[in-house]
């Protein structure tokens, strides 16, 4: 293996090419994980973990890769307690529309993906909706914000209050976050934002690669992208990113979410092993490409920490691409369907109380944001 494919790998990106020539050996594994919830974040995981492991149970066994709650979260110590308050699972009130963000580099490898759409389909039964704003795979985050926002502004706008759920996954995040900061106009439109895996910090493996690796995805076979302002990489080293973040506070007009993925060693793909134990080295507690704590959106509502690694979150790889699967993205089996169902339940359950006065019942028995777990 050449080394500029060999530092490709530990980009942060949704690239399979380069790491699907990787097999990595196992190293010992982790069983209960210690994590920290930051000044300033509600910590919603007792709540969320009630309407997780409802969703699972009722809707989960009919759906593509399920395992039982007790796998499809993190393993980590104490975690908090519910609110013990019933689960609604029936059609949505709000019908929350979910426009998507997506990573860096996903134009270049969408075709390959061939996703069929189960989660939109999933969650259509219910009432919600679901379509994807189309950025630049390679630019920076400012060159994307700039195409949010001109989605945003194309959209008729609701007559009621907004029904919109911005949901930035990996670099999709920061992009949003960029975008609600520069374009304020387009915030009357906004339900709320909610990362998956989100890079909002960054990642330290984008200091080891290039904006010119990061180009190679546009010779992935199907792409269908350019090289933008070849800034995408340089947007997610966590100086960047962290310089930005104080520069620029969140307005405080919109509710934030975080889902953070965090998997135990034994969910990590053998794809992802290499960036793993690259970034072990700063924090163990990673998925692959980012920190655990670096996926938390300041002053977000925490819901939960999902044992699935980057790509299993949100690339169904496994599903189009068996024996690629098998070999080397292993661990990309996750309930996806019912992650997002369960998700935008807990999102419009927090915005309802709120629009009629239980936003202190919403929070129950949830730990307070300043302890430590």
């Amino acid at each position: 293996m050449t080394p500029l494919l060999k530092r490709l790998t530990s980009a942060p990106t949704a690239a399979i090419a380069a790491a699907l020539l990787l097999a990595a050996c196992a190293s010992q594994p982790l069983t209960e994980l210690s994590v920290d919830v930051p000044p300033g974040v509600r910590d919603a995981r007792g709540r969320f973990a009630e309407i997780y492991c409802r969703v699972l149970e009722e809707h989960g066994t009919a759906l593509p890769d399920y395992r039982p709650c007790t796998e499809a979260l993190s393993p980590v110590v104490r975690p908090p307690a519910g609110t013990g308050r019933p689960v609604e699972l029936g059609p949505s009130k709000l019908r929350l529309v979910v426009a998507a963000v997506p990573g860096i580099g996903y134009a270049c490898v969408s075709k390959w993906l061939q996703d069929t759409g189960d989660e939109l389909a999933h969650i259509r039964r219910f009432g919600y909706d679901m379509s994807a704003i189309e950025v630049d795979a390679l630019s920076g985050t400012a060159a994307n914000a700039a195409r949010i926002r001109d989605a945003l502004v194309a959209l008729p706008e609701d007559a009621g209050p907004p029904r919109l759920v911005l949901l930035g996954y990996s670099k999709g995040t920061p992009d949003i976050l960029e975008a609600i900061v520069r374009y304020p106009e387009i915030r009357r439109r906004i339900a709320a934002v909610i990362s998956v895996a989100g890079a909002v910090r960054g990642s330290p493996v984008a200091e080891h690669a290039s904006e010119s690796e990061a180009d190679l995805m546009r010779f992935f076979p199907g792409a269908d992208c350019d090289a933008g302002d070849n800034e995408a990489v340089a947007s997610l080293r966590p100086g960047v990113r962290n310089a930005w973040l104080a520069a620029n506070p969140l307005p405080a007009d919109l509710r934030y979410y975080s889902v953070v993925t965090l998997p135990g060693h034994a969910r990590v793909s053998r794809a992802l092993v290499p960036t793993y134990k690259t970034l072990a080295k700063v924090d163990p507690r990673n998925d692959g490409q980012v920190i655990y704590s670096d996926q938390i959106v300041p002053g977000s509502v925490l819901l939960g920490f999902v044992n699935a690694d980057h790509w299993a979150v949100a690339l169904p790889i496994d599903r189009s691409h068996a024996v690629i699967g098998s070999l080397f993205v292993n661990h990309n089996d996750y309930p996806r369907e019912a992650l997002l169902e369960a998700v935008l339940r807990f999102v419009e359950e927090d915005i309802t109380l709120s629009q009629t006065g239980g936003a202190a019942m919403s929070q129950g028995h949830e730990a307070d944001a300043s302890k430590t777990h």
